[in-house]
């Protein structure tokens, strides 16, 4: 018997839906610019194309159902994220110098390896789906198993990049979530309110198809007004001077004679400053504002200078002469991104220096980025050579510290650590009062990354409701208040400074004391689900063969 080409179809529709949903899912992140807020609606349609290919009849029927729901669930993601990290390549390229057919496919290994954790969603709800013989069970547990596989990814392959509640940062009732769950309470209400939009498509009767569909549209619409109802300002006690020196990544930026002196002198004016030519909000087109500089103002509550390529080696005299003389000139404690160099190595760290002028201590900085602070199994990237040659591997840190001074706790964390939510948490149980994160961004350039790597560092704060300091060697150099509210921004790729307001905090939130414990709840409640889904699969395909028999 020949197949029809409507069957064909409809065994091939997971897939063609899958891939839609990829790249419906990309909409509501930034893609080259900061993201419309409006733009965030669209997480909550955006893998309804994919939930609905899995639990449509024609697919649950299909042959290799539990197989081809897992490759429907592969391809999303590996589309997905070719989409979404897309800025691998420029890095690797531009700036790596790998070739460009070795910078294509380290994009679309890292594509494939972390696709992997959408194959495995797509096999969870097929799985449930077949075990239980009938769609609610798996549409109830969906957002359970997404989280659970975020939650995965954070921790097996330590990759959390644009985790679904991210687009929600600028959501600020749906946000309040984070300071309980984590992003990952966030990511559990879109996935429901996907889940309702499958179901209502799912549902044969059109009278119950109206109800939900409704319901569904109108949690979505209510939750997403959280966009545009701002709270109230948060309160300032202090001013930080964010020196943002916008050194080329592409150079070594080897200061010698003149241009040492050159380059000091203009750290030691700008640290002087009390007022900056600045956006409020968001970096944009529109004209800087530029706020009148106060007489007999107070020093500032902290000088920053970020992770970037500069001269500056922590036990260098010069280096350590340059933070005495910037911080007892300015009267304020300073932290200075630079290589931390000891007789157990060199690593990329955060020098703390008070008003004084005494060096507090030094944060060297735990997770490393591959292929930028190391490089795992060099012997496999052969073809990347010139990138491997390049880069040193550093030496990872090992406590996460704090510094006090002038009765303030600050904590200091250093560029990709913002995306790991656990880890930053355990600076505020420390002690910390203010977030200080120090990054280097040039090596993304004009792509979506800045924007995104943003977003994540801007969720932090949500989560701890802590003000950062966000130090950048390019952009985007700005102020966070504990609602995740870009207050003031530099502009971007140029030399400049910013100066901007931020208060203390030493309050404790659920998630800051107890972490991912809501994601490992989920990942709990996954297992169970999946255990007890397998064991009926097996009965039933054991009670098939017997009656085949």
């Amino acid at each position: 018997m020949v197949d029809s080409p409507r069957m064909h179809s409809h065994v091939r529709n997971p897939i063609f839906l899958g891939l839609l949903s990829a790249v419906l899912l990309d909409l509501p992140f930034p893609v080259a610019g900061p993201m419309p807020p409006w733009r965030a609606v669209f997480a909550w349609i955006a893998l309804v194309p994919l939930v609905y290919g899995l639990l449509a009849q024609s697919s649950v029927e299909a042959p290799h159902y539990l197989r081809r729901s897992a490759l429907a669930g592969y391809t999303c993601g590996i589309l997905w994220y070719m989409l979404n990290c897309y800025w691998i390549y420029d890095t690797m390229h531009i700036y790596g110098h790998v070739p460009s057919p070795g910078a294509v496919g380290i994009l679309i290994l890292y594509s494939l390896v972390l696709g992997l954790y959408f194959g495995l969603f797509g096999f969870l709800i097929a799985l449930t789906r077949k075990a239980f013989r009938t769609n609610t069970v798996p549409l109830v547990l969906a957002p359970f198993f997404w989280v659970a596989t975020e939650f995965a990814a954070s921790r097996i392959t330590s990759v959390p990049w644009d985790q679904l509640g991210y687009s929600q940062v600028d959501n600020f009732l749906l946000t309040h979530l984070a300071t309980v769950t984590g992003v990952y309470g966030i990511s559990f209400v879109l996935m429901a309110g996907n889940a309702l939009f499958a179901a209502a498509l799912l549902t044969r009767s059109m009278h119950m198809r109206l109800r939900i569909g409704v319901g569904a549209c109108l949690l979505a619409i209510l939750l997403q007004l959280g966009s545009f109802i701002p709270p109230k300002p948060s309160a300032t006690t202090a001013y930080a001077v964010m020196l943002q020196p916008n050194l080329d990544v592409g150079i070594d930026n080897i200061w010698v004679g003149p241009e040492w002196d050159e380059n000091i002198s203009w750290i030691m004016e700008q640290s002087q400053r009390n007022c900056t030519p600045s956006y409020a909000g968001m970096p944009t087109s529109d004209a800087l504002f530029a706020p009148p500089c106060g007489r007999n103002v107070p020093p500032p509550g902290l000088i920053a200078w970020p992770e970037a390529p500069s001269s500056f080696i922590s036990d260098d005299p010069r280096t350590i002469a340059m933070m005495r003389a910037v911080t007892t000139t300015a009267h304020a404690p300073m932290i200075a991104g630079m290589f931390g160099h000891d007789s157990t190595g060199t690593y990329n760290s955060g020098v703390f220096t008070a008003a004084d002028g005494n060096t507090l201590g030094r944060y060297d900085k735990i997770h490393l980025v591959p292929f930028g602070e190391f490089i795992p199994f060099r012997d496999l990237f052969f073809f990347a050579g010139k990138l491997t040659h390049q880069v040193v591997d550093l030496q990872r840190g090992s406590e996460r510290k704090v510094f006090r001074t002038n009765g303030h706790t600050f904590g200091v964390f250093i560029c990709y650590e913002s995306v790991f939510a656990d880890e930053i948490r355990q600076f505020a149980v420390n002690g910390a009062e203010v977030f200080v994160n120090i990054s280097d961004d040039g090596w993304y350039g004009d792509t979506s990354a800045p924007w995104q790597h943003l977003n994540m560092a801007r969720m932090r704060a949500i989560e701890n409701r802590r003000w950062i300091v966000r130090d950048t060697n390019n952009g985007v150099t700005t102020s966070v208040d504990p609602y995740g509210r870009v207050t003031l921004s530099a502009p971007r790729h140029v030399q400049t400074s910013l100066v901007a307001r931020y208060g203390y905090s030493n309050e404790l939130t659920v998630y800051t004391r107890h972490g991912d414990l809501f994601a490992i709840l989920c990942g709990i409640i996954t297992l169970a689900a999946a255990a007890r889904a397998a064991s009926l699969t097996l009965r039933i395909n054991l009670g098939t063969k017997r009656q085949v028999s």
